[in-house]
């Protein structure tokens, strides 16, 4: 079932596509039932974080009225970007299958290699100027969530 389930996540890059979005398609499964689907959305939408993963799983996480998505696999038509990457482990999915490489999109102009080698340098390093501000009242925030006995982790 894998390969037909990547298929169609490829079939959504090529809807994409055709409806002037970006070439990256993604599905989301669980127990062999697709839960979601999704294709890029950046240029339609006009929101950078529209990808097709991000589209997947906020889907999932509706359809499902869970944020908790470990019993779910994504199957994506490319190697997700370090954005959707982090979507994926934030959402807890466990098994990602993928298609084009990162390398692949990277021909075609969807070069991700700057985020990953700025994401690896010390914050004090990076070419986005990252300004630390001391306001009490933040770490008080922190605290009240410490403390807070009927909190939903995540």
């Amino acid at each position: 079932m894998e390969k037909e389930f990547l298929i169609r996540a490829v079939e959504l890059s090529k809807k994409s596509v055709e409806e002037n979005c970006g070439p990256f398609g993604a599905i989301i499964v669980r127990n062999g039932e697709v839960i979601s689907e999704a294709h890029n959305s950046v240029t339609e939408d006009n929101d950078p974080t529209a990808h097709a993963e991000i589209n997947a799983i906020r889907k999932a996480a509706k359809s499902l009225s869970n944020f908790d998505l470990s019993d779910c696999e994504i199957y994506t038509s490319t190697e997700p970007c370090p954005m959707c990457l982090s979507a994926i482990y934030w959402s807890r999915i466990k098994k990602v299958y993928y298609a084009n490489t990162r390398q692949d999109a990277a021909e075609i102009n969807f070069d991700d290699e700057y985020i990953y080698n700025e994401l690896a340098k010390p914050i004090n390093q990076r070419d986005l100027e990252m300004i630390k501000i001391e306001i009490p009242e933040a770490k008080e925030v922190f605290n009240l969530w410490m403390n807070k006995e009927n909190k939903i982790e995540y």
